[in-house]
């Protein structure tokens, strides 16, 4: 059993044993309240690394940082490194370390660190660290702790510990927080899945319900990945969570992404849109699902609602026309929504679907496996719309109109499980997804290149080809449908209805005609069971015996 424990503990990675410790020190806090403390902790020792790098630099004054002053601000807004005052710097919080009023030491370096990075930080770092329930035993634990691993420093970053360390506790903490998981974080294999789907290359990217900002920290992952300018992007977004717009916040700062266009407000996007003159060249979002409590009944009139008024009791169709208000006159969305929203047809939702299908604004529908969220076990689905399918393409892009159609694509049968609870896709799948999407579009751009992330999924397999004209249906994985065949089947897009049974399952028999031969066999079969019932009671009748039937 020790060989065991030690050959489990040797497999697990920087980031697994980083998290077990850390747990280990969290005691009688819930993980909604950690969150905060260990993810603030994680921010604080990466500026600082940074910080001290460059510092080091100028304190030896050699070559381009002859004659600096180590301690001048400029110097380091100049190389787009926050300036860390002599208080809120690791070396000096470490040492402080067993001090029992270590909780209000980190609340002032991180008021430091606002106060001199107003900015960018301003009332964004946590200062939870003086409350009673963490006690200074703990803390000093958890920094002695953080102390050991290097986060800012250049060799860090090339290799992105900080990146690594981070999702992999925002994943963590989400598998803690159960139900309220969601309004933070939406796990790393679907971000990846919708980012390689739209290739937000260039423009303006929105997510009006951001959560901790995974929806932009792939897309920048995505553009590095693929050798594109990160100038090229702009992002916005909104959050109605306080405490989680600080956590996205944070989550882009440590990447060096501008959050200045993310913004808060308790209203939330419906009732207090903060961007409403945006036109996004892609919308990317995983918003509450079946949320009741959208105030909809208060928006009735509202100028977005040009597809139908979505019911008071649910947000999936406010969303998706919120979405669509902010898109460019040529931008793409894709978004995360509820099963429920492929067939529903209660409160006028089958309405406002036929209403987006035939103005052809829906491009895509995957329909996703079991078990990938942590917070809710409601199957979900991927919607991809599109508002420039019925515009002309410009020359030269290599996109084929597909106009008057709609892909569909089963991927409820992929992926592996990470643990007994949840399941993620590998990058095979995900470029089997992506790729089957691209070839529909018929783009002959490069094959898909994912960025490796250690400990998360397994290696990339070769990519799939790409190429104009390669696309062809799949049985029971995927199909192009015309607006014609969905008329069909009564607007409802759930991909089975399309994509039919896989060939080694397939016998070439229709689906409705399988179901109408299998109702009659089941009914056939019912009746006979029923005459044997009968027979077998006139026959013990026969003997003296008399069977009792409830």
């Amino acid at each position: 059993m020790a060989k065991l424990a030690q050959k489990k503990a040797d497999t697990e990675s920087f980031e697994q044993k980083l998290w077990k410790t850390a747990d280990k020190l969290r005691k009688n806090i819930d993980a909604a309240e950690y969150k905060h403390i260990v993810l603030g902790l994680i921010f604080l020792k990466y500026i600082s690394d940074a910080f001290e790098e460059l510092y080091q630099k100028l304190i030896k004054g050699e070559g381009e940082y002859a004659g600096a002053d180590a301690e001048d601000k400029d110097e380091y807004v100049a190389e787009n490194v926050f300036f860390v005052p002599l208080k809120a710097r690791w070396a000096f919080i470490q040492a402080q370390g067993k001090q029992p009023n270590i909780g209000q030491i980190v609340d002032e370096a991180m008021d430091l660190i606002e106060r001199e990075n107003s900015k960018r930080l301003k009332g964004i770092l946590p200062k939870v660290f003086g409350q009673q329930k963490l006690d200074s035993a703990s803390l000093g634990g958890l920094i002695d702790l953080i102390s050991k691993i290097t986060l800012g420093d250049a060799q860090a970053q090339a290799q992105d510990v900080l990146g690594r360390v981070y999702e992999y506790f925002l994943g963590q903490f989400a598998l803690n927080e159960g139900k309220n998981a969601g309004q933070f974080y939406t796990p790393e294999s679907i971000v990846r899945l919708l980012v390689e789907m739209l290739e937000p290359y260039s423009g303006r990217i929105f997510d009006p319900c951001c959560g901790s900002g995974g929806m932009f920290v792939q897309s920048e992952k995505f553009i590095e990945a693929h050798q594109g300018r990160l100038d090229d992007i702009s992002i916005y977004g909104q959050e109605s969570n306080e405490t989680t717009y600080k956590l996205c916040r944070m989550n882009l700062a440590i990447r060096g992404i501008d959050g200045s266009n993310i913004k808060w407000n308790p209203e939330g996007s419906f009732l207090n849109d903060a961007h409403k003159d945006l036109k996004a060249d892609f919308v990317i979002a995983n918003p509450p699902f079946n949320d009741s409590d959208w105030s909809g009944d208060l928006l009735k009139n509202d100028g977005r609602w040009q597809y139908g008024i979505p019911p008071a009791g649910n947000a999936n169709f406010g969303w998706v026309q919120h979405f669509l208000y902010h898109l460019a006159p040529t931008g793409r969305a894709g978004f995360v929504l509820s099963n429920g929203s492929l067939s529903s047809n209660t409160s006028g939702e089958g309405d406002i679907r036929k209403a987006l299908v035939e103005a052809d604004l829906v491009d895509c529908i995957v329909m996703l496996p079991t078990q990938l969220f942590y917070n809710t076990g409601i199957p979900a689905c991927l919607w991809f719309m599109s508002r420039g399918k019925s515009n002309p393409l410009p020359k030269g892009e290599g996109v084929t109109s597909r106009k008057g159609e709609v892909l569909f694509i089963d991927a409820s049968e992929l992926g592996y499980m990470v643990n007994r609870k949840n399941r993620a896709f590998t990058y095979e799948d995900i470029a089997k997804i992506a790729d089957t999407y691209h070839q529909w579009k018929k783009k002959p751009s490069p094959p898909t290149s994912l960025p490796q992330s250690e400990g998360k999924m397994p290696s990339p397999p070769a990519p799939l080809p790409r190429g104009e004209g390669s696309y062809k249906d799949v049985k029971g994985f995927c199909k192009s449908a015309t607006l014609a065949d969905i008329e069909k089947h009564n607007f409802v897009l759930t991909p089975g209805r399309y994509v039919g049974i896989p060939d080694e399952e397939d016998d070439g028999i229709a689906f409705e005609e399988t179901m109408e031969i299998l109702t009659k066999e089941l009914a056939m079969q019912m009746r006979e069971g029923l005459a044997l019932d009968e027979e077998i009671k006139l026959q013990l009748e026969k003997v003296g015996f008399a069977l009792e039937v409830d």
